[in-house]
């Protein structure tokens, strides 16, 4: 029997595109960590992990559908060399603040806003590329599950990294590993062999090449929907995390340490979570697995907040980490594998609005909410909302297989997997 699981692989493209991502997104993860430990020891505030998570991903929920109608009407490889060497820069420009500047929480949130500007561009370019890295099309949904694998990898791998870091050499040194670790992401790129990029003729502005992209969102409801239902887990679950210092800090009484290791806790969840996905035979039911991991979100996140005990949270996380990677990766497999190749970086910045850009406003909320009720009832209310969201798969589903059965015979029938 065949083994898929890393299909992908056999693109050369993409196996560099893989191995420099690895590395950098190591320290993305590092950065991360130590962005939010900084934030939580300056401030002692759960608000204010809820800023930072708002200043750091709304300009890219404020600027993605412009990043989305570059990456179409231009050449997506450099402008994802270009938005690679800017995160460079940012980070660069972070460890010097801490390094050698009296700063401020502020300070960190300006570069931090940065950040969510550049990845506004890179995402969609990205995304829309690893289409033209892989030689065999049908390799794609595999791809897309290994590039989910590889930032849980490195999820899991980052933050415990970050964790040793922060005690034992400062945060300052988070910033300056994940400044070298774009090194090699560069350097994968520039090794690439692409097809000459041949520029395309725009009879449209670009504000008209906008609009299409709206207007095709509209007529295409499979893709809306998907869109939707991320947004909703974007804006009422995934903030969970904003609140994991609280929970390392001042619930379990930990260091960093701790931070960084239930952090990587949900890594691992989320890796186990990725090979799975890689690892389903063709013609797998997308949706169904969608829904089933959705529960499966819910469910952990219930569990784990109002475990006391250090190691049943641990497992619990893990769990919730799981369920987590169907948000991200079965949905941009489903809106990569079918929406117009002309659309793909327009769909993709949709796409990266739901994610990225519903986060920022959800982790306010959880930050204002958790002031009232407290941490563990917020978390147990955002399982709750993944358990409902999880039902609503199950209802779409059903609502799919009725219209595909009403279906006149010889008509196109409803897609329910790639």
């Amino acid at each position: 029997m065949k083994i898929t699981t890393f299909s992908a692989f056999g693109s050369r493209n993409y196996r560099l595109f893989f191995s420099g991502q690895s590395v950098s997104l190591i320290g993305t993860w590092m950065q991360k960590t130590a962005v939010s430990w900084i934030v939580y020891s300056l401030t002692h505030s759960s608000l204010m992990l809820g800023l930072s998570l708002l200043v750091s991903q709304l300009p890219s929920f404020l600027f993605s559908l412009v990043g989305g109608v570059v990456s179409d009407r231009y050449n997506r490889y450099l402008v994802l060399l270009g938005t690679q060497i800017a995160s460079m820069v940012q980070a660069v420009a972070l460890a010097i603040l801490v390094l050698f500047v009296h700063y401020t929480v502020w300070e960190i949130f300006v570069l931090s806003a940065v950040l969510g500007i550049i990845n506004a561009f890179d995402v969609p370019a990205r995304q829309a590329l690893v289409y033209e890295m892989i030689d065999d099309k049908k390799d794609l949904p595999n791809a897309l599950a290994l590039n989910s694998s590889m930032v849980n990898l490195s999820r899991l791998i980052g933050p415990a990294i970050a964790g040793f870091v922060l005690e034992k050499l400062g945060d300052g040194t988070c910033f300056v590993m994940n400044a070298l670790s774009f090194v090699a992401v560069i350097i994968s790129l520039l090794l690439m062999r692409l097809p000459k990029y041949i520029e395309k003729q725009h009879t449209k502005n670009a504000i008209e090449e906008f609009k299409e992209g709206f207007a095709y969102l509209k007529r295409t409801p499979s893709i809306s929907y998907i869109i939707l239902m991320l947004a909703l887990i974007s804006l009422l679950v995934l903030p969970f995390s904003t609140l994991l210092p609280v929970y390392a800090r001042d619930i379990f009484k930990g260091t960093a340490s701790t931070f960084g290791i239930l952090d990587s806790a949900i890594g691992l969840g989320a890796l186990s979570g990725a090979i799975f996905l890689a690892s389903l035979k063709p013609g797998s039911n997308l949706r169904k697995v969608l829904a089933i991991n959705t529960l499966v979100f819910g469910g952990g996140l219930v569990f784990f907040s109002h475990e006391g005990n250090y190691p049943l949270a641990l497992a619990f996380a893990t769990i919730a980490g799981f369920g987590m990677m169907s948000q991200i990766t079965v949905s941009n497999t489903l809106l990569q594998t079918t929406a117009d190749p002309a659309m793909r970086g327009r769909v993709i910045s949709f796409y990266a609005m739901a994610f990225f850009g519903m986060q920022p406003f959800g982790g306010l909320i959880v930050g204002s909410v958790s002031k009232w009720i407290g941490t563990p009832n917020t978390l147990l209310g955002e399982g709750i909302f993944a358990l409902l969201i999880g039902f609503m798969h199950f209802w779409y589903l059903q609502k799919l297989k009725k219209n595909d059965a009403e279906k006149p015979p010889g008509s196109e029938p409803v897609l329910q997997a790639v």
